[in-house]
């Protein structure tokens, strides 16, 4: 099988792996005060650092938490519940995750107005709705960093230089972003460890200092009063070790991404190309074709993983949100697929990944 789905989930690197079976055995409650639970308190905070350390961050409160999807839940919902009355709008993007689109919509029911501002047809946000927008009453500005269906980049710096001026807290999903690119200046960021070669079950919300949250769930408070429950060392030190990886392993892997990226675009000539070309991570390729059945395409060639975009919505039969928002018909978004790679593709598994996808596009009588 050739794994071409990087951006459903990685494979759990062989240095993760080891450090996790090394506190196998580390049983104690993380919360508990004899030397047992010293011991895996101990692990808890080891990784503590090393995600922090990753992200750049010296200040601010890491919380751990079972992925990012908790993660942007506690923030949306947190942030909303805390903003002064007077605010009491939401504002996301149209090609934002379900994550946290749905969740700013939830909000609805609290007497929140959701304010979803649309893209471009190159997937980048329309900065002058998005300044209108975003205003005085405003709580909350959630946009994410690197988009998981297409890889489009967003113009975060420029988005939070309106937030920050109209005093709007900003969240970032940065999931597809972290240990890749440059960490972004939002006020809260979610992250997951299984997108970087770590455990499924873990993620983190890093808050910037003096930010106050009230808790989504409520119980013990073992999380710095804001996330109840028993933490796992073993997924802690996983994701600790999976981040101080991608950390030190950055630019070789964006060297090699970059690689593969070139070579990609040769081996897909005939394909276009959906979301920008220059604001974007390279190890996202969205393609579509005219006439193409992509879950076809998918279920014919077997050897190969890639997909039909977020793996949330795999099976809906729904086109993908965000490429509709893009523009694409009905039809074009069915004909679209995402092939994703990273640091343990070979140049070789995407040749061999290209040629059966073509193959079989051409099979479908799709022109080349």
């Amino acid at each position: 099988m050739i794994y071409l789905d990087y951006q459903a989930t990685t494979a759990l690197a062989p240095e993760v792996a080891a450090a996790m079976v090394a506190v196998m055995d580390h049983y104690g409650n993380p919360n508990s005060a004899h030397r047992v639970g010293r011991i895996a308190a101990a692990d808890v905070e080891l990784a503590r650092g090393r995600i922090l350390d990753a992200l750049g961050r010296t200040d601010g409160r890491l919380i751990f938490t079972s992925g990012a999807t908790e993660a942007l839940n506690m923030a949306i919902t947190g942030a909303a519940r805390a903003a002064p009355a007077s605010r009491r709008r939401v504002v996301t993007v149209a090609t934002e995750h379900a994550a946290v689109l749905d969740t700013v919509l939830a909000l609805r029911h609290e007497g929140f107005e959701p304010v979803i501002v649309p893209v471009n047809a190159d997937g980048l946000v329309d900065l002058e709705i998005a300044e209108a927008a975003i205003d005085e009453r405003a709580a909350l500005l959630a946009v994410m960093q690197v988009n998981n269906e297409i890889g489009v980049v967003q113009p975060l710096d420029r988005l939070f230089v309106i937030a920050r001026a109209a005093g709007v807290p900003t969240l970032c999903d940065a999931v597809q972003g972290f240990g890749r690119l440059t960490t972004p200046q939002a006020d809260m960021i979610a992250i997951s460890a299984h997108k970087i070669h770590g455990p499924k079950g873990v993620g983190a919300l890093w808050l910037r200092e003096g930010l106050e949250l009230p808790p989504l769930m409520h119980g013990g408070g073992q999380e710095q009063g804001i996330r109840p429950g028993t933490l796992s060392p073993m997924l802690c030190a996983g994701f600790g070790v999976a981040a101080q990886i991608a950390a030190e392993r950055r630019y070789a892997d964006l060297a090699h991404v970059e690689t593969l990226w070139t070579q990609a675009l040769e081996l897909f000539a005939g394909w276009r190309i959906n979301g920008s070309r220059e604001a974007r991570y390279h190890g996202n390729l969205n393609l579509s074709r005219p006439g193409l059945d992509a879950a076809r395409l998918i279920s014919d060639v077997r050897d190969v993983a890639v997909s039909l975009g977020s793996a949330c919505a795999s099976g809906s039969g729904r086109p993908s949100h965000v490429l509709k928002a893009l523009g694409l018909s009905d039809v074009d978004a069915r004909g679209s697929v995402r092939i994703g790679f990273g640091r343990y593709t070979s140049g070789e598994e995407l040749e061999q990944a290209a040629s059966l996808l073509n193959e079989a596009a051409m099979a479908q009588g799709v022109p080349a």
